[in-house]
């Protein structure tokens, strides 16, 4: 018997043809400002309440709400016949603009950048390079010079990969004990959220973040409180055409899934150079399985990295490879289990 008798096999490519929809109900929610909308108002209200104070049309709204909680975002309790909507626990913690773990601004990034990008993934499967040019007009040479390409942009997904750390950044940094390391570089730290939870898991180090000047300046004015003073930053061009610091621990959180095996071996090797005797490099990755079968999520990633930079993503002993090229040795790896991966190399 074929295996694919017991599957319900029109339904699942059905859901799969149809995901797109899913992601677009809950990227234009976030949009519009339901979630946050509904936080405030500390009661449940009916869908006309909602339109009239976002200003949308009625029948638009209903239909949002009503896709909204056929995806969990949102509850529906009837009273006297009428509909009224409120927030699940799930949209309140990871949807709203004030939480502490929101993804507000990732789910922004995605709708407003990521997905004009991933219009055109079969000319990026067809050419094996990113699609910005054909997405925005603008030249996919420098995969960060068209990801910064305006400030509201470098903020968007500045404050997008904050969005992520806040929820997965304690899982990496506690998947190895760090503490022995006081000196730490943060190599394209971005909007320094992976820094913060370094401190505040390890209070006895210091971690300087390392990017280009233009997203230095917008840290310091948007994201890093300037009285955290185990923080620092230092301003340099891309890591490839500047020398690297002295440390006693590099952290490369997404880094190396941007660029192409080469310019992985020749970073890694600047590192190790940089890297005082006993230091190490902590990196940050979704790590593949071995036998490349999962998990989705990763290769879903790994789509992401072709239409957009030069990199991919790869399995635990791909990097493993890398290090070891570059000369680090004792290499540890530690899979958390969520989103992101961690491994450990040393000098």
């Amino acid at each position: 018997m074929d295996s694919t008798e017991d599957l319900d096999c029109p339904q699942i490519i059905l859901q799969y043809s149809s995901g797109f929809l899913v992601s677009k109900v809950m990227f234009t929610a976030c949009e519009l400002g339901v979630f946050d909308l509904l936080l405030e108002s500390g009661e449940p209200l009916s869908s006309d309440a909602i339109a009239a104070r976002l200003g949308t049309s009625a029948t638009g709204m209903e239909r949002l709400l009503d896709a909204c909680v056929g995806l969990k975002l949102l509850a529906v309790e009837l009273t006297q016949g009428r509909a009224f909507y409120r927030n699940t626990e799930i949209s309140n913690i990871y949807l709203t603009k004030s939480s502490p773990k929101s993804q507000y601004h990732i789910m922004m990034y995605y709708s407003n950048t990521v997905y004009l990008c991933w219009h055109y993934l079969a000319d990026a499967v067809r050419e094996g390079k990113n699609q910005y040019e054909r997405a925005f007009g603008i030249s996919s040479e420098d995969p960060f010079g068209a990801m910064y390409r305006s400030e509201e942009e470098m903020l968007k997904f500045m404050a997008g990969q904050n969005s992520i750390w806040s929820i997965c950044g304690r899982d990496v940094l506690a998947a190895f004990d760090l503490s022995p390391f006081r000196q730490i570089y943060d190599l394209g730290g971005g909007g320094g959220a992976l820094a913060r939870e370094c401190v505040s898991l390890y209070p006895d180090s210091m971690v300087t973040i390392y990017d280009l000047p233009k997203v230095v300046q917008v840290a310091k004015e948007r994201f890093v409180h300037p009285e955290e003073h185990r923080i620092a930053f230092h301003e340099g061009k891309y890591f490839f055409n500047n020398s690297i610091p002295e440390a006693e621990l590099y952290i490369l959180s997404k880094i190396l899934h941007d660029w192409d095996d080469d310019k992985c071996r020749q970073l890694l090797s600047k590192v190790y150079k940089a890297c005082k005797p006993g230091g190490g490099v902590l990196l940050v990755e979704s790590l593949l399985n071995e036998d490349r079968s999962g998990p989705l999520e990763t290769q879903l990633y790994s789509m992401n990295m072709l239409v957009q930079t030069e990199g991919k993503e790869r399995t635990a002993a791909e990097y493993c490879k890398l290090l070891e090229a570059a000369g680090f040795g004792d290499i540890q790896v530690k899979r958390t289990g969520k989103l992101y991966d961690a491994l450990l190399g040393r000098k």
